[in-house]
């Protein structure tokens, strides 16, 4: 019972943060920021299927992807295949991860977002655009910076075995 009581409460924090990130997605970024910018979205999403991998899943990634896919203008799809491979591979590691120090968590994370990345950069080549160098990995490297100062001030990623 106590459990049920908590998962509304759950659900509108996952849905309040999943909208500040597609916040932070339409800020009118430009230049340098928009190169380096994280992809919030994904973060969120990581974050949501290691601590309630219940009520977020590879469902909700991939109607995260089409959100994002609809508000960046790109390829249809692009972010939704994106988003679900990156979310497999987070709930394939679920268990585990909860059990890593915060540097390895640091790295998993790291090397989630660069999969996601790795796809996204497949997809356009494919339709046409061109590989602008390796600062194109950029935005996975902010992402994991914003990991750990997200981990520095608090954020609890071990906390979902004691929530549930």
């Amino acid at each position: 019972m106590r459990v049920n009581a908590m998962q509304p409460n759950k659900l509108q924090s996952i849905y309040l943060s999943i909208a500040l990130a597609f916040i932070c997605l339409l800020l009118p970024w430009s230049g340098f920021s928009l190169t380096v910018r994280p992809d919030f979205m994904l973060l969120v999403i990581i974050f949501w299927l290691i601590r309630a991998p219940n009520l977020c899943n590879v469902g909700t990634a991939w109607f995260v992807g089409l959100l994002v896919d609809l508000a960046t203008g790109g390829i249809f799809g692009q972010y939704a295949l994106a988003y679900t491979v990156t979310a497999f591979f987070s709930t394939s590691y679920q268990r585990r991860l909860v059990l890593y120090s915060e540097i390895q968590q640091l790295f998993y994370v790291g090397l989630l977002l660069i999969i996601s990345q790795i796809i996204l950069l497949i997809i356009k080549t494919f339709s046409g655009g061109q590989f602008i160098g390796w600062i194109y990995f950029l935005p996975s490297i902010t992402g994991v910076l914003l990991w750990f100062l997200a981990v520095l001030f608090g954020l609890d990623i071990g906390a979902r075995a004691r929530d549930d």
